[in-house]
């Protein structure tokens, strides 16, 4: 039985759920600023701790705890109320901000993302359950300018101010400039994040979290050490792989007899969830391996300092937001959405593409080119899915739903960068073995004298173009994906216009 406050309390107001979006926007900040700022500056990080070879862990534990962490705080959410569960993801996110900044080692600071990750899980969860507790489906686009210019600030300022930092001061202070920002996360939320809610009891589902964690890690250690530390036909990696489907089945077993399964499996009944998700999957592979590597390909090939490499990583971002804008008002206006992923799919691909002929001489205009219809083309397409998803669902289901898109999202990104950074270590193995040792950071590439250097930066540019290479096929697979999503009429209620319906109460506020 629901427990709810017999208060009376209408719709939320136009003026209220702009406060909520404040608490929202501040938070979504956090996690947008922090993952530019690191993305910029890791190049640096890993020269100054070692193991440019292992660069990709340090996101790739980031991705992976992300992505364990958002069905459990949207379900976690359910029973203890959205407001509780986001303040919770801040402190976390803050407590591994702080961990970060003071590590010491290249092991301590790829940990200390890992707590980091839990945080941006349950911030970007949190924040698109609400967005779709507030705002009916029809609305909502008109409510995307507000959300990506906070993804715009935080993508033109983080490189900016990690570039700063790495040039100017430390590093560290990429990670502690977010305890300010979380404070501020902290009170807002606190003010202003107050929403009806529906208090229902639910059991934690914690046999299938610990099957889909320990699943999800087997397949990102294959894919990391694969090729790298160990042959691809090693016993260790044939284990890890044999583990790792093994788990993953038994996880999707597991779900359909959980009492409140943190995946329910009829979702994938939902024609519209699961194509949505699996266009999700293969677009958030393709998106972090853009956000890795090409800060790495503008400062250890062309020699652009670090924050002349925030600076140009600006198209892409600039393409993300305009489109999102645009695509958001237009489906507000028609109330038709399934264009926008094929249109956004066909410029996504043909940005990969490009970036797949990249190579040492490339000029930075061409490599701006196609950021920025890359970025078009992620733009349209990503809030598109989430809010055909939310649009399509049962109102009980939304916010499971909701973070199952995050989820899988998340789960892409994870497992691509996991296999675009065995791609990349393995080309640089293959390539340049003898030179490894010299590839310490972009500031030592510098100072190469000729021709090692020469040969250090085709090296790398190879590396990074095979990344690409592989990227670009992997966005076409959700191109064609996008074609056979359905197109529903777009709902003019919300869950909570539901809910008050359903219950002929106001829910209490939390």
């Amino acid at each position: 039985m629901s427990t709810v406050d017999t208060t009376p309390a209408s719709t939320l107001t136009p003026r209220q759920v702009r406060t909520v979006f404040v608490g929202l926007m501040v938070s979504l900040l956090l996690s947008s600023l922090d993952t530019t700022i690191v993305a910029t500056a890791l190049p640096t990080i890993a020269g100054n701790l070692g193991g440019l070879e292992h660069i990709a862990w340090v996101a790739t534990a980031y991705l992976l705890t992300s992505t364990a962490a958002t069905p459990l705080f949207g379900k976690l959410s359910d029973l203890y109320g959205r407001k509780a569960l986001f303040r919770a993801a801040i402190v976390i996110f803050l407590v591994g901000s702080l961990l970060a900044g003071a590590s010491q080692s290249f092991f301590q600071l790829v940990m200390a993302r890992g707590v980091q990750g839990i945080g941006a899980g349950g911030l970007m969860a949190m924040s698109f359950v609400i967005i779709g507790d507030i705002v009916p489906p029809r609305q909502r686009g008109r409510y995307v300018g507000f959300l990506t210019s906070v993804f715009a600030f935080g993508s033109v300022t983080g490189p900016l101010i990690g570039g700063f930092f790495v040039d100017n001061l430390t590093w560290r202070w990429i990670f502690t400039v977010n305890i300010p920002i979380g404070i501020v996360a902290w009170f807002v939320t606190s003010v202003a994040l107050r929403i009806p809610f529906n208090r229902r009891p639910h059991k934690i589902d914690f046999a299938g979290a610990a099957l889909l964690v320990a699943g999800v890690t087997s397949i990102i250690l294959m894919t990391t050490w694969g090729g790298k530390e160990y042959p691809w036909g090693s016993p260790r990696i044939i284990a890890l792989g044999i583990l790792g489907a093994v788990l993953v089945v038994a996880f999707c077993l597991w779900e359909q007899r959980a009492e409140e399964p943190i995946l329910p499996m009829r979702l994938f009944r939902n024609r519209v969830f699961t194509i949505s998700v699996a266009m999700g999957f293969f677009i958030g592979s393709a998106l972090y391996s853009s956000d890795s590597f090409l800060p790495l390909f503008l400062q250890a090939v062309t020699g652009a300092s670090a924050t002349k490499a925030g600076l140009l990583l600006t198209p892409l971002m600039a393409g993300v937001t305009v489109s999102a804008i645009l695509s958001g008002r237009l489906t507000a206006r028609t109330g038709r959405y399934k264009h926008w992923p094929i249109l956004g799919g066909t410029l996504a691909v043909t940005g990969m593409v490009l970036l797949a002929q990249i190579h040492a001489g490339i000029s930075r205009g061409y490599v701006s080119l196609a950021m920025v219809i890359l970025g078009a083309g992620l733009g349209m397409t990503m809030p598109t899915m989430t809010l055909a998803v939310q649009n399509s669902v049962d109102w009980k289901d939304l916010g499971v739903a909701t973070s199952a898109v995050t989820f899988i999202r998340s789960l892409g990104g994870a497992v691509g960068l996991a296999a675009y950074g065995a791609v990349f270590g393995g080309r640089i193995n293959r390539l340049a073995p003898e030179l490894r040792r010299l590839v310490e950071s972009p500031a030592s590439i510098k100072a190469l004298p000729e021709p090692t250097h020469g040969l250090v930066i085709h090296a790398l540019a190879h590396a990074i173009q095979g990344v690409f290479v592989v990227a670009a096929p992997v966005m076409l697979i959700a191109w064609v994906i996008s074609f056979f999503m359905p197109e529903l009429p777009l709902r003019d209620t919300s869950a909570l216009d539901r809910s008050k319906s359903d219950l002929g109460t106001a829910p209490a506020l939390h």
